[in-house]
């Protein structure tokens, strides 16, 4: 079943993905690389493609696009 994503359009998102994974780099050069697993993805929908969903996140008073492509995702809770 394919849904039409652009209805929800400027929508908070909370994404269930499979697992992956990130990297943290300290902010010195002493500082070891730290690993996390990434399970969930939140923001605002602002674009929908064939392949993945374009979201809009902030952290630190700093806004961030992230692309999640559908393979990635298990569920999604639309508010």
């Amino acid at each position: 079943m394919k849904l039409d994503w652009s209805q929800f359009i400027g929508k908070m998102l909370n994404i269930t993905m499979f697992e992956n994974y990130g990297v943290v780099y300290g902010k010195s050069e002493n500082e070891h690389p730290t690993f996390y697993e990434i399970v969930f993805k939140t923001g605002k929908l602002i674009a929908a493609y064939d392949d993945g969903l374009l979201l809009e996140s902030k952290r630190d008073e700093q806004a961030y696009n992230i692309f999640v492509p559908f393979t990635s995702i298990i569920c999604v809770e639309i508010f």
